[in-house]
């Protein structure tokens, strides 16, 4: 019976995976270290405003307009040779299907307006920070 019950456990675990994989991608990580205000980066660091538009190459980042006001909860630590990217999530009435979506955008495309933490959290990226539905 026990040999049983680890069988179909091990099977819905492979299910798991599958429907998983075929629901949303792993893609590239944009780096292996990130800062945030706490250990789960759940608050904002900071309010940046958008210097310029920015159109989101692939799922992993948002887009903006300009002017446009961004919530800041990760800054990635960019590894040797790479670019800065923050992480956060757009606040504006001018393009409200954005509301609420996070994702990462080039950190030299904003101007940080407010910083509401100062002392940052340093902790590794993992795959799901770049996984896209």
């Amino acid at each position: 019976m026990q040999h049983t019950m680890a069988q179909l456990l091990g099977s819905l675990f492979l299910v798991g995976i599958l429907f998983q994989a075929t629901s949303g991608i792993f893609m590239e990580k944009l780096s292996n270290k990130k800062l945030c205000a706490d250990e789960e980066c759940s608050y904002t660091i900071s309010l940046a405003q958008a210097k310029e538009d920015f159109t989101a190459p692939d799922c992993r980042f948002i887009n903006f307009r300009s002017d446009q006001l961004i919530y800041v909860y990760a800054k990635l630590l960019p590894d040797e040779g790479a670019g800065e990217y923050w992480l956060g999530s757009v606040y504006s009435e001018r393009l409200v299907e954005q509301m609420g979506v996070i994702g990462f955008f080039p950190s030299n495309l904003v101007t940080e307006t407010n910083v509401f933490k100062k002392e940052n959290v340093e902790i590794p990226t993992t795959d799901i920070d770049f996984f896209c539905d």
